[in-house]
């Protein structure tokens, strides 16, 4: 089994699931995706989650857009079970794509709904190899109607172990924090343990924000800027020209 293929596991979904509580200001950053996209002149009318997992980008934007038309995509057929059914009040409205974005034919995928007016993605980019992050921002772009935005929530990396060992500590102080709360018996050592064993760690391919927008600014994104960041958390985006 490779790496990325954990997250067609329905254990390793619930489980991401279960423990997203732990993400160090989770709400703020979608917040902060939020501000951005309604900084456009236009109401949002039509929009793309990529790497949609369960959904929750896509259900933020419906919140703020309820009429917008959306394509939620993902290769994790767990996932897409989740967010079909979180989603299920806007299911006229939305359309439920399984590919993996890895293969630049996913593209073509897109030709029946694009342009979208903005794409969202949150913690899923980062599993591909650099190069290939690279492409898919600019398959974003050519996607992307005029003054469109990418707004893209992302585990990036870090120049200081620091950052790193403090994120660590945040998440799995959080997890421990949760199952004491619903009652579990587990030690932090062990929840330790678990964490730094666990089986999708090996599909991260992190990179640094700073060259991630770099690269949105060679492809032509204007506006580019890293919006947020915590740890080894970031919020960046770049929007097409008018």
């Amino acid at each position: 089994m490779t790496t990325d293929e954990v997250w067609k596991l329905p254990d390793i979904v619930n489980r991401f699931l279960s423990y997203r509580a732990a993400i160090p200001l989770a709400q703020e950053q979608i917040s902060v995706m939020m501000s951005i996209l309604k900084t456009r002149d236009m109401p949002l009318r039509s929009f793309l989650d990529l790497g949609c997992g369960d959904g929750i980008l896509g259900a933020a934007v419906l919140g703020e857009y309820p009429t917008a038309r959306g394509v939620l995509a993902d290769f994790s057929e767990p996932m897409l079970e989740q967010a079909r059914e979180q989603l299920k009040e806007y299911a006229d409205q939305l359309v439920f794509e399984s590919f993996d974005y890895g293969n630049p034919g996913w593209v073509n995928r897109m030709q029946d709904y694009y342009p979208f007016d903005a794409v969202v993605s949150g913690y899923s980019i980062h599993h591909q190899p650099d190069d290939r992050k690279r492409q898919v921002y600019a398959e974003i772009f050519s996607l992307l109607s005029p003054g469109g935005w990418f707004v893209n929530i992302e585990h990036v990396s870090s120049a200081a172990q620091l950052n790193i060992d403090l994120f660590e500590n945040h998440y799995i102080s959080a997890r421990y924090a949760i199952e004491k709360e619903q009652g579990g018996m587990r030690t932090f050592e062990e929840l330790t343990e678990e964490y730094r064993n666990r089986p999708d760690k090996a599909a991260n391919i992190l990179a640094p924000v700073e060259l991630q927008c770099d690269w949105l600014r060679e492809i032509g994104y204007e506006e580019v800027d890293c919006y947020f960041r915590i740890y080894e958390l970031a919020v960046f985006a770049g929007r097409k020209p008018n």
